[in-house]
């Protein structure tokens, strides 16, 4: 489990698929209410209060993004607090139980994302992909001094899209951040047939 801080009142947490699995979670759990999805909700907040000071009282927007081969990336974010919150808030500490007022909302997400340290890694994976015939596709961004390969499996059947994944975890990494974040905060430098454009040009 990562977590990091992106506004004094906004973290990311990252879930791999192993952090699910160790606590007899599935993927598919995070869309139910069941005690074991909100003991990991009150084990992501007591992580965030330790290693970030977050502290999660009041009103909290949580996002749940459901990656496909890396996990599940949350976004919490936390409300302002007026005063019936506060006097709530008050009445709510003569109970044991954490009590967090909770509005999710859940996306899946079919993008698959790696990210690589430097431009001959993406060069390297991008020969690979194509000699086996795998994929022209996918698009090149530049983020936080890495490069990001994004591709949409849509239409891939399973066999392709493991090897696909099994090529780009081989040279890059499963990354927390989604398409969205790329978009506004990344720069485009292939907005699509990346593997294609980067062979041809290297």
């Amino acid at each position: 489990m990562k977590i990091e801080r992106l506004n004094q009142d906004k973290i990311r947490i990252f879930l791999t698929f192993d952090d699910l699995l160790e606590r007899g979670i599935q993927k598919d759990d995070m869309w139910r209410e069941i005690p074991k999805v909100h003991e990991l909700f009150s084990e992501m907040m007591d992580q965030a209060y330790n290693e970030l000071g977050f502290d999660a009282s009041g009103p909290l927007a949580v996002e749940v993004f459901a990656l496909p081969a890396q996990g599940m990336v949350v976004i919490v974010t936390r409300g302002k607090v007026n005063g019936k919150h506060e006097e709530r808030a008050l009445e709510d500490e003569d109970n044991d139980e954490d009590v967090y007022e909770l509005e999710v909302t859940l996306e899946q997400s079919d993008v698959v994302l790696y990210a690589f340290r430097d431009i001959e890694d993406v060069i390297s994976v991008s020969k690979m992909l194509q000699a086996a015939e795998l994929t022209d596709d996918g698009r090149l961004y530049a983020y936080n001094g890495k490069y990001m390969l994004a591709f949409e499996p849509v239409g891939l059947e399973l066999p392709r899209y493991h090897a696909i994944i099994a090529l780009l975890a081989e040279f890059g990494e499963a990354t927390s951040v989604t398409t969205a974040i790329l978009e506004e905060y990344g720069k485009v430098i292939v907005p699509a047939k990346a593997v294609q454009e980067i062979c041809t040009h290297f």
